[in-house]
């Protein structure tokens, strides 16, 4: 009785089915991530990048916030390296994750771990790291995570296309939306630990103190290093 209960509950799941439960799964986030494409297709537009130049970064960096602060640098006519440096360290976190991730996989080629790797984001990391299987499939992650990619890269299109119709006032009233991005980032994480609002708030006041003797650029990847050495240190149990 035993071998028949587990024969039936712990079968092999097939590789188009876990492709297809990945997609139902990463179906909250492409409905999140709809509109905050939009706002960075209307944001790059309107900072004077191509429909080209919006989607391509959308497509390779595929950074969601760190895209917002890159275009934003633009604007304020950063060089390339502060603009590089600043979206490593903000993605820096992405290693973590993925060695996390890593660790739920087994036998996996080399090219879909690449894949997987691409598509790691905080969303679907949350989603896949809450799945009881110590062994997850790689094609329940493709699905997971490239459709929360096609929902990014369609929402920046789209913001592109349906920034000329929209008013100039609304446009430009669209750069609150990285603002509401970092606090929406922000606030979970601090209403589970106090030392997070602490470190965001010290970075802050790193910046303001750089931002009087370097350039902007400058400032903002000196700033995110001292608040992110500081959190190793305070935050240990985190």
């Amino acid at each position: 009785m035993n071998a028949i209960f587990s024969s039936t509950t712990e079968r092999k799941i097939p590789a188009k089915e876990q492709l297809y439960l990945g997609i139902k799964a990463g179906i909250p986030i492409c409905i999140g991530y709809l509109p905050i494409a939009m706002a960075f297709g209307l944001l790059a537009k309107e900072a004077g990048l191509s429909l080209s130049q919006g989607t391509l970064m959308s497509l390779l960096v595929y950074a969601g916030a760190s895209q917002f602060v890159a275009v934003n640098m633009l604007t304020l006519n950063m060089n390339w390296l502060q603009i590089i440096l600043t979206v490593f360290i903000l993605n820096f976190r992405h290693f973590l994750m993925s060695a996390s991730l890593s660790q739920k996989l087994s036998n996996v080629k080399l090219f879909f771990l690449c894949l997987i790797a691409f598509g790691v984001t905080d969303e679907s990391f949350a989603v896949a790291g809450t799945q009881k299987e110590n062994n997850l499939s790689p094609f329940y992650l493709i699905g997971l995570m490239f459709s929360a990619y096609l929902a990014w890269f369609s929402g920046t299109v789209l913001g592109f296309v349906i920034a000329g119709s929209l008013p100039k006032v609304l446009q430009s009233g669209m750069g609150i939306a990285l603002y509401a991005m970092f606090i929406g980032l922000l606030i979970p994480p601090v209403k589970k630990c106090k030392s997070f609002g602490f470190v965001a708030l010290l970075g802050a006041s790193f910046n303001i103190f750089l931002y009087q003797l370097l350039t902007p650029g400058w400032a903002l990847v000196f700033s995110a290093v001292l608040g992110a050495l500081v959190a190793t240190f305070l935050m240990k149990e985190v």
